[in-house]
Parts: structure tokens; sequence; C-alpha cells
């Protein structure tokens, strides 16, 4: 059976409609916050943090007009990625009360929010005093706040990043010099990257380190999976022949036509690398890509191109994901921190951040229905909106992000990285490097009791 017979179809509409779900809890008592006035908050300090992203550099610009209105203050932390993610693994689970708010992090909702770590939402979206109707959390698309609901439906989080993966080039003028095409096939981009790389001291291609999030389209693409059925059936599946041509794949796609040294690039390194002119092509998450026609720092906002990213022999699986803030369930100081997300998420601050900063990933229905967000996403003559629309609904169409949310995903991950660490540098073959990883795999997930297929 395929892919898009095993899951629920999700069209546009169905995306862009945000869920419905009734109130039935209990109201806090609380008296009505108006900010810049009575400034209930004044000499509060709340602590928060998510990881490095665009979405938080833009946010800190920000955050002075909060703390000059509410009287409180707002400390931020952006750590790398991983270091925030095994930060706030570390916290969560100890019950820890050092942060106010934190991102709920795609690959760990299934984790965070099933062992009960964040604070549910729900009574604090149905006192009118913490949050008066026209906030209206229903406008947030429900395709990104799917993942931060638990089985019931209640809210743990509102999403800040409905990440889609598009492919951005940034100097597409060296692809025609080359009398070539836009990529839509893995084959044509090999094909392009050898026609481009080195061209005018820019190699062809350039990735992150992240290789869990950049691989599994790719290999995807290739037939591949990462787990049987997830989330029912969790084994493993590394070791197939798919997995292995896929990883190999990538791995020379790295080590042939991007710059050296990228096993170590952080997502702003290797959008540094296209920022500069350093590299040309990218799959990434759109958030990453629009900075490049954006930004002022930008070489590049003349020429920079984007598109769908090349499919496989399979077909085309983007990424496609959501990140949100949330309340530990530890936290100190939930009302302020309430406050805070309900003004780094309202409408008029996620509106701002679209047209004066050119965030791109948002996950408010008026926003994207907004005919200015559609003007201001029309870059270099393409209809950037359009595309990132299009990669959230095959995400809903074939459901081939369900890998990402298991528990036991992280861990999984973490061997897919090294894995394509080990074949770039020819410490392995593809083929042992992804049965190694398959192995890894499986006695971690016999350790935490998941039942794997013999």
């Amino acid at each position: 059976m395929s892919k898009k017979e095993t899951h629920r179809k999700l069209t546009r509409r169905t995306f862009l409609k945000a869920s419905a779900a009734s109130l039935a809890y209990g109201s806090f008592v609380s008296a009505p916050i108006v900010l810049g006035q009575a400034k209930k908050f004044k000499g509060v300090t709340i602590n928060g943090a998510t990881f490095q992203h665009t979405f938080g550099t833009y946010l800190k610009d920000y955050l002075p007009e909060f703390e000059q209105e509410s009287g409180m203050k707002v400390n931020l932390e952006l750590p790398a990625f991983p270091i925030y993610n095994q930060r706030a693994d570390l916290e969560l689970s100890t019950k820890g009360k050092a942060w106010d708010f934190l991102n709920i992090t795609f690959i760990y909702t299934g984790r965070w929010i099933g062992a009960g770590w964040f604070t549910n939402l729900e009574p604090f979206l149905a006192d009118p005093n913490l949050t008066p109707p026209d906030w209206d959390p229903d406008d947030f698309a429900s395709g990104a706040q799917a993942c931060l609901r638990d089985k019931e439906g209640n809210r743990y989080a509102f999403a800040w990043e409905a990440g889609a993966m598009i492919m951005g080039i940034s100097r597409p003028d060296l692809i025609k010099k080359a009398g070539m095409k836009i990529p839509t096939t893995f084959d044509e981009l090999t094909n392009v990257c050898k026609a481009i790389n080195n061209e005018d001291n820019v190699k062809a291609f350039v990735a992150d380190k992240l290789h869990h999030w950049n691989f599994p389209p790719y290999l995807m693409g290739y037939g591949g999976q990462i787990f049987k059925d997830p989330p029912g059936n969790l084994t493993p599946t590394l070791d197939t022949p798919e997995a292995a041509e896929a990883a190999q794949y990538y791995a020379d796609t790295l080590r042939s036509f991007a710059p050296d040294g990228v096993l170590s690039y952080t997502d702003d390194q290797a959008m540094t690398a296209q920022l500069m002119g350093r590299a040309n092509i990218r799959t990434q998450a759109i958030a990453w890509m629009v900075p490049l026609s954006k930004s002022p720092k930008s070489k590049v906002k003349d020429t920079v191109t984007y598109s769908l990213m090349p499919g496989g022999p399979d077909g085309n699986f983007p990424g496609s994901n959501s990140h949100g803030f949330g309340i530990p369930l530890g936290a100190k100081k939930k009302e302020a921190a309430w406050e805070f997300i309900k003004w780094a998420l309202g409408k008029k601050m996620v509106r701002r951040m679209a047209l004066e900063k050119g965030y791109s990933a948002v996950c408010r229905r008026s926003i994207i229905e907004d005919p200015a967000y559609k003007k201001n996403m029309t870059l270099n003559g393409v209809d950037v909106a359009d595309i990132y629309v299009k990669v959230l609904e095959m995400g809903g169409q074939t459901g081939h992000m369900a890998y990402r949310t298991v528990p036991v995903f992280p861990q999984v991950g973490g061997k897919i990285n090294k894995a394509i660490e080990r074949i770039v540098t020819k410490q392995q073959s593809a083929k042992d490097a992804m049965k190694q990883a398959q192995k890894e795999s499986i006695a971690d997930l016999k350790k935490s009791g998941y039942k794997i297929d013999a």
C-alpha cells in the first residue's frame, strides 16, 4: 500500500483551517492585564529559550518594546539546536524550574508532551482575563498545531514556525550560464552541481550538520524509511539497500560539492555561505532561505531564486515541521510566561515580523492569507508563499513526517548524523555505516522497552 493510501489526505483548505477544540476547563482568577498602565509584571524577570533561529533573533529585536509595555524583563537564550535540546531535555526530565517558557522542538513533541512535562494551556485560553478573545488561538493553522496537542486535543504550545523545506539557489545565473535548468530530480541536481561547482569561486551545494533533518527527504526519495510504520511499528529500517543508496548519494553530494568543513556547519553558517555568495544550492526550511533575499547582508539578493526541492525515483518528500512556545510544568512564573507568549505570537507581532523582517514561516492563518504577506513573499518574481503552502500540503497528503514526532526519534536521529559523517569522511561505506546505525538504533529502542520486529 502506498504512502498516500495509508495516511489521511490534507488539502490546502484543511491546512489553513484552524482547529476548534472546545474549552472545558476551569478559569484562573486574575484581573485583566492592561499593558502600559498598571504594569502588573513590573520587576518580574522571566527566563526562556529556543534554539538558534532567525525567529529568535528577530524576536530579540522587539523585546525592548515588550519590556517597556509590560514592565517585565525577558531573558531569551538562543543556543545551537543540539545544545538547546540536550539542556531542555535534562531540565524538563528533572522538573526543573530554571525556565519559565521554552520551545517545544518538533522531534521532541512526542516525548515532552507525552511525558507531561509541559503545562496544559487550555485553562489559560478559557479565562478571558488571561486571554482576550481577539488573541484568537484558532487562527493558528491546524497543520502547525497538530504536534503541539495531546491525544485529547489539549494545546501545550503555540507554533512560531511551520518549517517547509524548499530549495534556495543563490546564483542561478551560473546554472543558466552552464546551459542547464533548475534541477527537479536528484540526477539533475548532481549534473547541475558537477557543471557549476567552483565556478566564480562558488561551491555548488551547502548544508548544515543536522543530517537527521536534511537527509530523510533523500532517503524517502530513494524509497527508504527510518521506521517500518510509525507511530505504530517503530522497527528501524536503516539497513535497507534503499537507505544505503540514499546515504551514498547525500554523502557524495556533501563531499564533492560543499565547502570544506561543511560537516561542522550550523544552520547559521550554512546560510552565511549562501548570503556571502560562497555556496549556491541548499535544501532547507524556508526560514533559512528567505534571508537570502531580505537580509541587508546578502550579496545575492538580486540573483537568488527558489523552487521545490528535487525529488527522487520514489517521489518528492520535502521536510515539514513546527516548533512552538510552551510553559514547562515546573515553571514558577506561568502567568508572566503566558503574557510573553501571547505578545510574541499575537497577530500584531507576527505580522510585523513577517512584513518588517521578512519572516516567512508564519503559522497564523490571518497572516498567511494577508495580501501584504503574499506580496512580501514574492521574491525576485517567485511566489515563495505558494511553494511554502505546497510543501506543508505534501506533508499532510503523504504523512511522511510521522517518523519525526515519535518519542524515540531523537536517539535514532543521532545515529543517522554519525552515519552520514562516517560516509562523507570515508571511514565506512554507506552500507556498513547504515548497518551500524540500524544496530545501534535497535539496541537503544530495546533498552527503552520498545517492541522491535525480528
